[in-house]
């Protein structure tokens, strides 16, 4: 075997059709693959949670190669996508942690006008403006826990399942923190409007 590198990753086409398996193999494409099918909601998952764009982009660049190194430990028929945001989410939460600071939380995302959405008339955005600034005001007011679950579920359009993954929490928790977020929610909104 003189001659040949030690460690070398088989690039071939190996596990019929499915990329996590393959990818579980040792084909570097498949998980290639699954990085690029997953990078936008994995992103804006981190981001939601550290406030910053560095700190996203630095806790996604972890978590996929920590989920690399963990594909030996997926759980075979197990949905990839809530698996990965949990390492995604416990690398933003450890990144926001380790800093010991609490940035405003960027919640645009949520609020920008997409493809094919009919012109609002100048009044009806200015409007429409104003109600954003207060509803993010108040998410952002939101403990942490409620605040990642409303961001999770509503804002990354997630699942209550998924948004359970992501947290690393049971899906009774996240209904319950959602639950209470709203409520807190509403009233905040009701008492600004007063």
């Amino acid at each position: 075997m003189e001659g040949r590198p030690l460690n070398v990753v088989p690039t071939v086409a190996v596990g019929g059709d499915d990329p996590v398996l393959r990818a579980q193999r040792g084909d570097v494409r498949a998980y290639e693959r699954l990085i690029e099918e997953h990078e936008t909601i994995a992103f804006r998952t981190a981001y939601l949670i550290t406030g910053n764009a560095a700190d996203a982009e630095e806790a996604v660049q972890d978590a996929f190669l920590k989920a690399y190194r963990a594909l030996g430990r997926f759980r075979r028929g197990a949905p990839f996508r809530p698996w990965l945001l949990r390492i995604v989410a416990n690398e933003a939460r450890n990144r926001r942690r380790s800093a010991a600071r609490r940035e405003r939380l960027a919640l645009r995302a949520a609020a920008e006008v997409r493809p094919g959405d009919a012109v609002p008339s100048p009044e009806a955005a200015l409007l429409a403006g104003e109600q954003r600034e207060r509803l993010l005001a108040a998410v952002e007011s939101l403990p942490d826990d409620q605040r990642d679950a409303v961001a999770c579920r509503y804002l990354l359009g997630l699942t209550e399942a998924e948004t359970a993954a992501a947290l690393g929490v049971r899906a009774g928790t996240v209904k319950s923190r959602l639950s209470r977020a709203l409520v807190r929610l509403r009233k905040t909104l009701e008492e600004g409007r007063a």
